[in-house]
Order: C-alpha cells, then sequence, then structure tokens
C-alpha cells in the first residue's frame, strides 16, 4: 500500500486519442496549476492521489485502449496506489451513463464540455482569465493550437458530433492573443486543428475566415511555421491556398481526410463530395500550391464496400500518389447514421484492405523519399535518440509523417532550432542527412 506516500494536491492526467484531446489536457492542466496543484502529464513517480483519464470514444481500438486505461487505474484504486480516479473526454462523454455502472471504483465522470464542473469537484475555481492558456505537454516549440470545437458535417461513420457538439469557432482576437502568448514563451510552431478548419468563422463571422486568421497568425514575432490539419474536402475555400503562397511561414502542408476514391462510397459515406470533384480539388490544390504535401486519410470495409470500389481507391492511390496517407478500418458506431448499414464486409477483409493501401502507400512514400537524396531541407529537430538528432521539414507534422535523421558524427542540432540538412539516403518514412 502506497497510500500514505501519496500528496493530496498532486494530479496525475493521462491523455489518450488525438491531438484534440492533447489540447484539452493542456487547458485542464493549466487550471489545475492555477489553483495551486501540483500537475503532471502521465506521470510514473506514484505519487499522485488523484488520476484524470482524458479518454478517446472515436473508433473500437480507441475504445477499448480507454477502457483498458481506466480498469487499470481502477485496480491502482482497489490497491491504494490512488486515492481518485476521474474520467473525462470522449468515451466520457459518450458511455459516462454506461461505465458509470460498470466502473464503480470511478469517483467521477464528465463529458468533452465539463471542464468547469470538473474543476468544482476537485475544490478549485475555474479561472476564466486564463481562457486561452495551456500547459504544453508537447515540447515548447511546436503546440497544437485549436481554433474551433465541434462539428456540422454528416459523416455517415462519424460520432464525433455526438461526443463534441456542433461547430463552434473560438474568436480571431482571442486565438491571436493566445498565438502570441505561445510564442512569447518559445513556441515556433503552431499545429492548426479542429475537427473541420475549413469551416472557421461560418458560425460567428458568417463566412469562412481561415485565409484571415492564417495570415494573421503569420504576422506573430516568433512564429516560423503554421500547419494545418484536419481540412474538409467538400466546399473547400480555395483562399486558404493563397494564404500558404503569401506566408513563407505557413506550411505548404494539408492534411485533408478523404476517406475513399469511389463514388457510391462517398455517397453512402455522406462526404458531399464524388471521385470527379475530389479529382479536380487535389489537382487545383497542386497546381496553386507546387511541391505541396498532401496527407490524407482512409477507412476500409465502410458497409457496402465491395471488392471492385476497393480497387478503384487502390488505383486511384497509385494514379495520385500522396506525399502522406493514413488508413483506418471502418468501425461500426452506434447513433451514426451508418450504423441503420449492415457491417457486412469481415474484419479480416477490411484488415487486408488496409494492410494493402498501407504496403503500396510504403512504396509510393520510397519513391518520392528516393528523390530527396542530394537536396537540402531546413529542418525543425524535435528530440534525440541514441545517436540521432530527429527533426521534421515543413512537409512532416510530428508523431505521424517522416522524420529527417542526423547522426551526431554528422552534426550537432539544438533541440527546438532549424537547421538546413542535406539528405544523404532514404527509407520508406525515414530522412538521412547531415546538417550543412
Amino acid at each position: 500500500m502506497k497510500t500514505k506516500t501519496l500528496k493530496k494536491n498532486k494530479v496525475n492526467v493521462v491523455t489518450l486519442g488525438c491531438s484534440k484531446n492533447i489540447f484539452d489536457s493542456e487547458v485542464l492542466m493549466s487550471q489545475l496549476k492555477a489553483n495551486k496543484f501540483d500537475v503532471q502529464h502521465e506521470s510514473n513517480d506514484g505519487e499522485a492521489s488523484t488520476v484524470i483519464i482524458n479518454t478517446c470514444g472515436f473508433i473500437d481500438n480507441a475504445k477499448q485502449e480507454s477502457i483498458d486505461t481506466i480498469l487499470g487505474w481502477a485496480d491502482a484504486k482497489k490497491n491504494g496506489e490512488v486515492d481518485k480516479v476521474m474520467v473525462t473526454g470522449c468515451l466520457s462523454e459518450r458511455y459516462k451513463d454506461e461505465l458509470a455502472g460498470e466502473i464503480p471504483e470511478v469517483d467521477a465522470w464528465f463529458g468533452t464540455r465539463e471542464l468547469p464542473r470538473l474543476l468544482k469537484t476537485l475544490k478549485a475555481d475555474y479561472k476564466h482569465e486564463l481562457v486561452g492558456e495551456r500547459l504544453l505537454t508537447t515540447p515548447l516549440h511546436y503546440a497544437y493550437f485549436k481554433i474551433a470545437e465541434g462539428c456540422d458535417r454528416p459523416c455517415a461513420f462519424c460520432a464525433i458530433p455526438l461526443m463534441r457538439g456542433k461547430h463552434v469557432s473560438t474568436p480571431m482576437d482571442q486565438l491571436l492573443k493566445n498565438a502570441k502568448n505561445l510564442a512569447a514563451g518559445g513556441t515556433k510552431e503552431l499545429i492548426l486543428i479542429a475537427q473541420d478548419l475549413t469551416y472557421y468563422g461560418l458560425d460567428i463571422y458568417k463566412k469562412r475566415n481561415l485565409s484571415e486568421l492564417m495570415s494573421r497568425l503569420a504576422e506573430i514575432e516568433g512564429i516560423d511555421w503554421i500547419r494545418l490539419q484536419y481540412a474538409y474536402p467538400s466546399g473547400f475555400p480555395m483562399d486558404i491556398l493563397d494564404a500558404m503562397n503569401e506566408n513563407d511561414n505557413v506550411c505548404k502542408y494539408l492534411d485533408m481526410p478523404l476517406q475513399h476514391a469511389s463514388s457510391s462510397m462517398l455517397k453512402s459515406m455522406k462526404r458531399g463530395i464524388n471521385r470527379e470533384k475530389t479529382d479536380a480539388l487535389i489537382k487545383n490544390i497542386r497546381e496553386k500550391v507546387p511541391g505541396i504535401a498532401l496527407r490524407t486519410t482512409l477507412i476500409t470495409g465502410f458497409p457496402g464496400e465491395t471488392e471492385a470500389d476497393f480497387q478503384e481507391m487502390l488505383e486511384w492511390i497509385k494514379e495520385t500518389r500522396f506525399e502522406r496517407l493514413g488508413c483506418f478500418t471502418y468501425s461500426h458506431e452506434e447513433n451514426t447514421s451508418a450504423h441503420g448499414l449492415v457491417d457486412n464486409v469481415p474484419p479480416e477483409v477490411k484488415q487486408d484492405r488496409a494492410n494493402q493501401i498501407m504496403a503500396l502507400q510504403s512504396g509510393i512514400s520510397m519513391e518520392l523519399n528516393q528523390a530527396k537524396v542530394g537536396k537540402t531541407y531546413k529542418v525543425l529537430f524535435d528530440r534525440v535518440e541514441g545517436d540521432y538528432f530527429i527533426g521534421r521539414t515543413q512537409y512532416d507534422s510530428p508523431e505521424v509523417d517522416n522524420e529527417v535523421l542526423v547522426h551526431n558524427k554528422d552534426g550537432f542540432a539544438r533541440i527546438g532550432d532549424f537547421a538546413n540538412v542535406e539528405v544523404t539516403d532514404a527509407e520508406e518514412f525515414d530522412l538521412f542527412g547531415k546538417i550543412v
């Protein structure tokens, strides 16, 4: 029993899921610190009296990871290793009533928009003057920068609107203030995130305002890179690309989940776009921003996906040659419109199709990377592992994309700084080089 060694005001925040959850955990931690709590992120020192688990509820694998994590901490409470276990985030938002009965060891459950109530439960005050402030869990030099919450899109497979609510943009003045604070603290890269970046401003300014936000953020001293994640293809505002071309510190990078290539699948998924319009959009983007790195995400095994649909997607990937690509197997989520369809693609077929896509993309990525050998790129260094300094180009987002590795015999890099790197070798998802 470790009960006697626990520090009553020490809180350990555990984060699961996507970058939006990282952002939310950082806001929570900032509030706790302002209330004189000793707060840590994913600590293993065993001294915290309270654990707060920020869960993901997106797809089956993520939900299972969240449940396993909760159960692990519930056992820790039984063993006297922690006093209190609290759960927040998407899984809690969606399933707290069912889970509360199954896991009684959890002291309290909170939804995605219940931060004030969570703080009150801890006998802490919600400090309005701290709105926008966070304790970064990422390395200091980059930060996920959430510009909106929720989503109005009707995608058939997606439960996020059930967990996060309708789209709500953060006012631009608040975002600019937050960005200036981050820059003053040493942040050099802002990774703009939302369920759909392209919707920014429609609710509060009655127009899509992402391009203006990008341009105004680009003016902030100290912000060297601005990166866009999660843009929706239907109704894509092309003026975003103008802002990308006009501002050197806006990365030529766009994360745009397209989900499928087959028009019949896209229609069934309620994506508001077909194959022809998708291809035209990709062509226009690449013409307008030469050299842009396009990242996309695809789904295999959506209800009704035939072998012909899948083969069409494979051929499309070969033709389109995305710079970055990820793939999920379809997860049959209750209360989504797709849940009314028959989940008729066997799990092993879903997985086999996903494996085929990633094998194909691996080959494409290898070819694209080989073409970079001999060229020099500006690299932002994130960390050191063993003998290697590891960083990224403007074409790569942290944790999901390619990395650049420099052996310590080929130069010295300071973490959080930029350096020019000549690429000397390339693998499927990594570049190797020397500082020049």
